[in-house]
């Protein structure tokens, strides 16, 4: 059904302001003179800039405009990821400078290195569309998971992320606690799997830096061959917790050939063009990099499904009271209930 239009809104304030970037990046030694900004990305999240001047070509990350739901968009918590992850074999950009100073923009902020990479969301580009390729840019996509999840975070500087002890349950209660707050509809189906994820819990094995959004729409890749990984982005959800929080979420939003998709998997259906392998391998490829068990991988894949539904519930209730504009979310009426099904079908609860 088509969704409600969001109340109609007057007098936003920009979510960027040229004069106090300018001033900013003085500060920082970062370039000289007016600065030109673009929006980049095709993220629903917290929002990206290019900007230019001249002598440097930067990333601008920044959260969408308030209110926001609590611990959500922390992009200062971020850019502290990224900078422990500097050279530790994980691809990141360079954090620049932070700005914990709400004056400027009305939010913290920080500024990064521009990476020349190309993101895989909808097709290849014309230099990568070689089936061997494709493959080559899933070898480096899983290889780069199996690396996070080797970092020795306390060596890095991130012992203090998250607390992995109880990570699963957690997860699943916050998670619920969340559908409570900021559920707009009755689903019933939903309480069905928040109940089945409880009765199955996992145990977890050793902990890692666990990003939270892993897909390759959220990865960097060089534009032409040799296939390069240029850097892996988005990390506002990273924490500490069971690493194969990150195996179920990629697999379980993995656009597939012969799989009709949903609001997840169709924000990068490059996955469906020739070359690229399906979730079962990729999912044994991480097994033979790590040497972790998967024998408990539909769990984690449901609980991936089950917290995008909760996730996306709370950015339409959003849309709905006119906070959030981004017209992405109104296909967040049909979307939810069609990551409930599959949700249920992942836990083996519908045909």
């Amino acid at each position: 059904m088509p969704a409600p239009s969001p109340p109609d809104t007057i007098d936003l304030p920009p979510l960027l302001d040229g004069a106090a970037v300018e001033g900013f990046l003085d500060q920082h030694g970062l370039g000289s003179g007016p600065v030109e900004a673009v929006e980049i990305g095709e993220g629903h999240s917290n929002v990206t800039y290019r900007v230019r001047r001249e002598g440097a070509c930067v990333v601008l990350r920044r959260p969408p405009r308030p209110p926001l739901p609590p611990s959500a968009h922390d992009v200062l918590r971020e850019a502290r990821v990224l900078r422990g992850l500097e050279g530790s074999g994980v691809p990141v950009p360079r954090v620049l400078a932070t700005c914990e100073d709400e004056s400027l923009l009305g939010v913290p902020f920080y500024v990064m290195e521009f990476l020349d990479g190309v993101p895989m969301t909808r097709t290849t580009p014309p230099g990568l569309r070689d089936p061997t390729h494709r493959a080559a840019m899933a070898q480096r996509m899983i290889t780069a998971l199996a690396t996070l999840h080797g970092v020795d975070y306390e060596g890095c500087g991130l012992g203090g992320l998250g607390r992995p002890e109880g990570y699963l349950e957690r997860q699943v209660r916050r998670f619920a606690g969340l559908w409570e707050r900021g559920r707009t509809r009755d689903l019933p189906e939903l309480d069905e799997v928040t109940a089945w994820l409880g009765e199955h819990l996992p145990e977890s094995g050793a902990p890692s830096i666990v990003h939270g959004d892993f897909r390759i729409g959220n990865l960097l890749f060089c534009g032409r061959p040799p296939v390069r990984l240029r850097g892996i982005v988005d990390w506002e959800m990273a924490t500490l917790g069971d690493p194969l929080a990150d195996v179920g979420y990629l697999c379980a939003h993995l656009a597939e050939r012969g799989d009709p998709g949903n609001v997840m998997t169709e924000l990068q259906p490059v996955t469906r063009e020739d070359g690229f392998p399906d979730s079962d391998a990729l999912a044994l490829r991480y097994a033979e990099l790590t040497g972790r068990s998967l024998e408990n991988l539909g769990w984690y894949r449901v609980l991936a499904v089950w917290k995008s539904a909760i996730f996306l519930e709370q950015s339409y209730q959003r849309y709905l009271s006119g906070n959030e504009h981004d017209p992405w979310f109104a296909a967040m009426a049909d979307g939810v209930p069609g990551l409930v099904a599959r949700a249920r079908r992942e836990a083996g609860m519908e045909g």
